[in-house]
């Protein structure tokens, strides 16, 4: 607790002597500081940055974004209540809102942290697809959402959300109404978005397989980003060869748990993101993943 203290007055005090023009860029190249936290420093401002959070959530995705503008969106939830310390780090302490929570589909490890978000959270719309399932985890989430009368919406084909300040989110699939419909392998029921600042996007697939990433691409819709979020914890069922080179990924993200039983990312899809010369950034060995973007380059 007091290193977490130390460390947030030093960044005060570099903060204040970059505004009083005591301290340059030249001299934060020596402090123990992330490439994105010397951008915010330069800048004086965190005003123009967009900032996504891979959360670590153990074996299972997470992911919480803040706009420019301040606005929250939230990306499944993970298998726990863990996902609620995980915002503690990167919320602000007085924020209890959330824009826009995205359930990309009713797997325990994408929906279950979500039903405690819930109960503590202030969230305004809710997307979904409506897709069929039984679990526990979420019929309760969805009993949360009736209880509370929240906005939920059906994702069943292409729209954007304008955040302003040239921030866009773009939902890719599904592009069929998949309400009520019951599936085999509901990983192919996935959400997939794009998040489109400037001249910088993230995609993020879910748990989505082989079978969406040809959809996507026999559909012809853009789909290249600078930074991708491997479909179903980089499994050997996601992520193939044309996929990886119509997205073109200069950073790849892997959510999975340490340790896991699934034996997620598997060898063969890591030894594939090593032939695309990708930087691969995973939260079961480094926790935590923030990327930024000023809409032109990526801190990380």
């Amino acid at each position: 607790m007091k290193q977490k203290l130390h460390k947030i007055l030093f960044g005060l005090l570099i903060l204040v002597l970059v505004l009083l023009g005591l301290i340059s860029h030249e001299d934060l190249e020596g402090l123990n500081i992330t490439q994105a936290e010397k951008e915010v420093l330069v800048e004086g401002s965190e005003d123009d940055l967009l900032k996504v959070h891979f959360l670590d959530v153990g074996q299972g995705d997470s992911i919480y974004i803040r706009t420019p503008n301040e606005q929250d969106i939230l990306i499944d939830g993970g298998p726990s209540k863990d996902v609620l310390a995980e915002l503690g780090k990167v919320m602000p302490f007085w924020d209890r809102d959330i824009d826009v929570m995205i359930l990309t589909h009713p797997h325990s490890d994408h929906v279950t942290g979500l039903v405690e978000v819930l109960k503590r959270f202030d969230v305004k719309t809710i997307y979904y697809t409506g897709a069929t399932h039984t679990a526990p985890d979420y019929l309760a989430w969805l009993q949360e959402i009736k209880d509370q009368d929240l906005n939920l919406k059906i994702v069943q084909n292409f729209f954007e959300i304008d955040f302003g300040n040239d921030v866009v989110l773009q939902f890719l699939y599904p592009q069929t109404n998949i309400n009520e419909t019951l599936y085999s392998d509901l990983n192919n029921t996935s959400i997939v978005n794009r998040l489109v600042y400037g001249d910088t996007e993230f995609l993020f697939t879910g748990d989505a397989e082989e079978k969406v990433e040809q959809n996507l691409l026999d559909s012809k819709i853009k789909i290249y980003a600078d930074v991708l979020k491997a479909g179903h914890h980089a499994s050997t069922t996601s992520s193939s060869e044309e996929f990886l080179q119509a997205v073109d990924p200069q950073v790849v993200v892997i959510q999975s748990g340490e340790g896991n039983q699934f034996g997620h990312p598997h060898l063969r899809t890591l030894n594939k993101f090593e032939r695309y010369n990708v930087d691969v950034l995973r939260t079961d060995l480094l926790g935590q993943i923030s990327i930024y973007s000023n809409g032109e380059d990526l801190f990380y």
